[in-house]
């Protein structure tokens, strides 16, 4: 099957899930749209405390072999079953979600530019960047809101993990892009891509 895949990453509360969506509600069931995030790996022997102990920016905490067998099912025209991960746990949960192979696929998550297998995969690679204190008032307001956690575990978890792995593994992905923008609300880049998208799932038609 003819797909293309579109790289969305970028920093915590950058605006990527918010372009995405965007994206997806622009195009419907000619789209499919796989987040990173579900890729957690499973966890159920570690307990609960141990688990909101665990550093969930490094990319060793995404089952990304996982991922890659995943993309390739879709790219030959494939259904597959996406995990789902349930943050209030910490871990993965026992529920899954079928994707149907599509013309254009889009992956979302901070560290989808990181792996080179990934990158390999990926036609068109986008970075979505915003100012720190925009991403860390973001963060917070999401992990409160829905994702059930409490406002001291989210600063705690911003200091020891997320700040220093943006920097170290997450920021430098910026330079792999083929194209950075400034929000995921920006209105000029967000038509830019739709209008390319648009193009490619005609060219890919039957």
């Amino acid at each position: 099957m003819n797909t293309v895949i579109i790289g969305i990453a970028g920093g915590t509360g950058s605006g990527k899930s918010t372009f995405t969506n965007r994206l997806k509600e622009a195009f419907g069931e000619d789209v499919a749209v796989l987040y990173h995030d579900n890729y957690y790996r499973a966890q159920d022997e570690i307990p609960f405390e141990e688990r909101k102990k665990v550093n969930y920016d490094h990319p060793d905490a995404f089952e990304t072999e996982l991922l890659l067998k995943q993309l390739r099912d879709l790219k030959e025209g494939k259904t597959i079953r996406c995990p789902v991960y349930d943050y209030s746990r910490h871990n993965r949960s026992d529920q899954t979600i079928v994707v149907e192979p599509r013309r254009v696929i889009l992956l979302e998550g901070i560290l989808v530019l990181a792996d080179e297998r990934l990158r390999d995969l990926l036609d068109i690679k986008i970075y979505v960047e915003a100012d720190a204190d925009e991403r860390i008032l973001r963060r917070v307001i999401r992990d409160v809101k829905e994702r059930g956690r409490d406002i001291e575990g989210v600063a705690r978890q911003y200091l020891t993990t997320v700040k220093p792995m943006h920097y170290l593994y997450v920021e430098p992905t910026r330079a792999m892009a083929d194209i950075v923008i400034n929000s995921g609300k920006n209105p000029i880049a967000f038509e830019i891509m739709k209008n390319n998208i648009q193009k490619i799932i005609e060219a890919l038609a039957p």
